[in-house]
């Protein structure tokens, strides 16, 4: 963060620190979506695209789940109906590289590849693609798993890591245009909690300070009753260990607000000023009575 003592507040709030929310509320895997993918209702898709930017969302996630032979067509639309209603940047959603090499060109600005990963030759079809000039301003999520699946323990995530960026390296991507996502999995199901993933994003923080680490947020809670509250206490912790992007819901009101508050108390708030700032916007706290 730049010196920013002496400066204006008004300068000062637009260079602190904001968590970057890549919003997650269009995916046909939500039966909601799904059936307005299947029935073709824009209508639907462009008030969910509204309301997430409105909500301060960085980036529009837009991700079809649909069979891959009907892919490209399904995202040309979602991506379309998105644009019709906000200028915010796409994040172009597939399990296929090959899909995402196609549908990044419907998107009129600068996005995210989501996602790469160690598996098969994804890397190899999306960062030549990066390193053209015009597309150097495209960003991309790097999942930390390979042809083995994903790893069990900190240190072989650590290795995918490096092979990623190495090929970054290969490819001359600046690491401040990578989301490394160290893949959180169900908590029921782990014998350590979260220490996992808090040791892979403080490793990658300290090797890469301009780096981005982001998470699917709300993949910590499956198969948990009152699956909010771990999720925020997922996100305080992650945000601590220096997680600053997150594929989350911006419309959640408690969320957001929980991601200013972390902010303000990690000190990446000077002064509170971007805290205040989402509260007298109406982001945070209670909503006005009517």
């Amino acid at each position: 963060k730049q010196e920013t003592k002496g400066k204006s507040l008004i300068i000062l709030f637009q260079e602190v620190f904001h968590l970057i929310i890549i919003g997650e509320k269009i995916n046909g895997s939500i039966p909601s979506v799904a059936k307005a993918i299947a029935e073709r209702d824009s209508e639907f898709i462009k008030e969910r695209a509204r309301k997430q930017a409105a909500a301060n969302a960085t980036y529009i996630d837009c991700c079809a789940s649909v069979p891959e032979a009907e892919e490209v067509e399904t995202l040309k639309w979602m991506i379309d109906c998105i644009q019709e209603v906000t200028d915010l940047p796409i994040s172009v959603d597939s399990p296929s590289a090959d899909v995402l090499t196609q549908a990044y060109k419907f998107c009129k600005r600068p996005g995210i590849f989501n996602s790469v990963s160690g598996e098969g030759d994804k890397i190899d079809k999306i960062f030549p693609l990066m390193a053209q000039e015009e597309n150097k301003d495209w960003q991309v999520i790097a999942l930390l798993s390979d042809d083995t699946g994903i790893p069990k323990c900190a240190a072989d995530r650590l290795r995918v890591f490096d092979k990623i960026m190495a090929k970054a390296k290969e490819y001359n991507i600046n690491p401040s245009r990578i989301h490394i996502d160290p893949l959180v999995e169900m908590l029921c199901t782990s014998e350590d909690g979260i220490a996992m993933n808090i040791e892979v994003i403080q490793t990658v923080r300290k090797q890469y300070p301009s780096i981005h680490i982001t998470a699917a947020v709300s993949n910590i809670s499956f198969n948990l009753p009152v699956r909010k509250l771990i999720n925020y206490g997922f996100l305080i912790l992650a945000m601590n260990a220096g997680l600053d992007s997150a594929i989350m819901d911006p419309t959640n009101r408690d969320m957001l607000g929980l991601t200013y508050a972390t902010e303000a108390l990690l000190g990446e708030d000077e002064f509170c000023m971007e805290y205040i700032g989402a509260y007298r916007e109406g982001l945070i706290g209670p909503l006005p009575k009517a």
